[in-house]
């Protein structure tokens, strides 16, 4: 009797609590089946789920919420690299030249207007004082006049640009960057012109 007892007591635990003294339930067997007898006086009111009817501090109700919606701003900027440009050896140099006697020439700043391509930039070099000199692809050399606050070894490494719009690295307008952390705006540029005497 005990193995039966035991093995009838999980099914007993899945009947409901409330089934064992349930009213209206007849005790008989045979033809009398068991009626369930609904008394609609002892059912509360339905379950409401609904955003009002919730309390405004339960974080669940929280979660359940839609998002407040809110402005996003996505900014890209791009930032350009100008290295300097790598050191040539004598060897090349004194390749590059023709035989023979060499015309006397001397260099010569000519204006150029006050903005220049910056995707034409090939490398930099540090000039006197507060100039760099930016060697360009189409084989130019442009000097370009700092500041007066800003010194040209502070951009020994080369130094960042900020791409614009049009992209060009304008005068008066544009700031470089050097790694280091200083700034310095662009005042004016000059293209350099061999002359011969």
């Amino acid at each position: 009797m005990n193995t039966i007892a035991a093995f009838l007591a999980p099914l007993a635990l899945l009947l409901p609590a409330g089934m064992a003294d349930a009213p209206g339930l007849p005790n008989a067997s045979g033809d009398d089946a068991a009626r369930l007898v609904f008394d609609a006086s002892e059912v509360g009111a339905p379950l409401d789920l609904g955003p009002q009817s919730a309390a405004p501090d339960q974080p669940l109700t929280k979660a359940m919420q839609p998002a407040e919606a809110a402005q996003v701003r996505i900014e890209q900027s791009i930032t350009i690299r100008i290295t300097p440009r790598p050191p040539r050896t004598d060897e090349q140099l004194l390749a590059s030249l023709p035989q023979g006697a060499r015309p006397t020439a001397h260099i010569e700043e000519r204006k150029i207007g006050s903005c220049v391509a910056a995707q034409g930039i090939v490398g930099v070099q540090t000039g006197q004082d507060n100039k760099l000199l930016l060697f360009m692809r189409d084989r130019r050399i442009i000097s370009v006049a700092l500041e007066k606050a800003c010194s040209s070894r502070d951009f020994y490494s080369g130094f960042y640009i900020e791409r614009q719009e049009d992209g060009q690295l304008c005068a008066k307008r544009d700031k470089i960057h050097s790694r280091s952390g200083s700034k310095c705006q662009l005042k004016q540029f000059r293209q350099l012109v061999a002359v011969r005497d």
